[in-house]
Formats: structure tokens, C-alpha cells, sequence
């Protein structure tokens, strides 16, 4: 027999299959961890866009609560009482909801009221639109905004759209401190707290949301924010 042409013994073919599979399950190990961290990655972008659209929303409307156009509040005819507080955060048994009155950027619909004034002595407010502007005059739009947190979901509604409508998902948390002042002629914040006792020390609103992956992909991811009451620090 011509040992030239021998072909591979048993042994050698079985330690070849062997270290062929060896690598196909490292191969294989890598992609499925790569998919996995894929899809963890995006998942955590998911959440992201979520809780930017959410707090980018709040954050602007908490700039601009209590304003009501040019002149303080005691200067408005006929302002309503919700005028007096532009802030409010209640919560019940098993719903939280933040309450603004604030400015309606962008002109979304009918504002809920409309402040017209001369920005020198004189303002009135009208609920929905107002009269066309008589020279001199402005006109300010103002909105009431409610943000709801119950049953994992934050929903927001107005007096004219009580129907609440959701916006984000897959909310685990959702907690509001404010920041307060030491006395009403102060702008410097010196605590947080839940539920200041004086809503007109309110300087800032501190916002911390937690958003869940449904699919567990990735761990819960918790997101904080401060905006400033614009109008209230002078």
C-alpha cells in the first residue's frame, strides 16, 4: 500500500470536527452577543427619544408658567383664580398631575384665556380669544396644562381637551420637587421640596422620570431635569 496516499485516521477526523465546532459556537457566541447588545443599544435610544420629547415639552412649559403678558397679575381685569397659581402638584391615591398655567407658545389651538394690554397700565383677560388688539396693544395667549402621571403611563389634558391624552409609556417613575426661596424677594433656590407649604416661593421645578423597556432589553433608565420659573426671577 502506498502510504502516500493514506487518507486521515479516525482520530485526526474526530479532533477536526471538534475544533470545527469550537469555532462555530464562538462564532455563533459573538454574533448573538452582538445582536443582544444591538438591540440594548436600541432600546436605550427608544427611551431616550421618549424622555427627551417628554421633558423637553415640560421644561418649556415650566419656563414660561405665570406668564401673563406684560404687566403682574394684580394689573389684570377679570384674570381668572387660576392665574393665581401657575404651579400645582396634587396627587392622589393612585395619580400625580401637575397643573401650569403658562404662556402658549406656538399658538396650539385656542388658548384657554387671552390677556390684552397696553404694557403700561392696563390688561384684561378673556376667556378663549380675545377682541382684535386696538393700537398699542398686545395680546398674550395663556394655557392651562395638566400632566397626569397614573397607571405607568404620563398623559396630559387641558380645561377645553379634559380627554387626557398620552404621551409617554412605560413610565416606572415620576417624581416633582420644587425649588424654593427663603422669602418672596429672593431668586436664590435654598431647598427642595415636595410640597412647599407657600407656592409663591416656587422658583424652579426639579422633574426625575424613570422609563421601563417593555421587552427588558435594558435596565430601567432614570432621567432628571431643572427648569426655572422664568417669570419669577425677575
Amino acid at each position: 500500500m502506498n502510504r502516500r496516499a493514506r487518507g486521515f485516521s479516525l482520530v485526526e477526523l474526530l479532533l477536526a470536527l471538534a475544533l470545527g465546532l469550537l469555532l462555530v459556537l464562538g462564532v455563533s457566541q459573538v454574533v448573538t452577543s452582538s445582536r443582544a447588545t444591538q438591540a440594548s443599544q436600541q432600546a436605550a435610544m427608544l427611551l431616550q427619544d421618549d424622555a427627551r420629547f417628554v421633558l423637553g415639552k415640560l421644561m418649556q412649559d415650566i419656563r414660561q408658567a405665570g406668564m401673563f403678558g406684560c404687566l403682574a397679575t394684580t394689573y389684570i381685569d377679570n384674570a381668572p383664580l387660576a392665574f393665581d397659581r401657575p404651579v400645582y402638584w396634587g396627587a392622589g391615591s393612585s395619580s400625580r398631575a401637575l397643573t401650569l398655567v403658562t404662556a402658549d407658545v406656538g399658538g396650539r389651538g385656542t388658548p384657554d384665556w387671552t390677556v390684552l394690554s397696553d404694557c403700561s397700565s392696563e390688561a384684561q383677560a378673556y376667556a378663549g380669544n380675545s377682541p382684535v388688539p386696538a393700537p398699542g396693544q398686545a395680546r398674550f395667549a395663556i394655557r392651562q396644562l395638566t400632566y397626569t402621571f397614573e397607571a405607568g403611563q404620563l398623559k396630559l389634558s387641558t380645561p377645553t381637551a379634559p380627554a387626557k391624552a398620552v404621551l409617554v409609556d412605560n413610565v416606572e417613575a415620576f417624581d416633582i420637587s420644587f425649588g424654593v426661596v427663603a422669602k418672596s424677594a429672593s431668586v436664590a433656590v435654598v431647598r427642595y421640596d415636595a410640597n412647599p407649604s407657600d407656592e409663591s416661593l416656587i422658583r424652579s421645578v426639579r422633574i426625575q422620570m424613570t422609563l421601563r423597556d417593555p421587552s427588558g432589553r435594558v435596565k430601567d433608565q432614570t432621567y432628571s431635569v431643572v427648569a426655572a420659573l422664568r417669570n419669577r426671577l425677575g
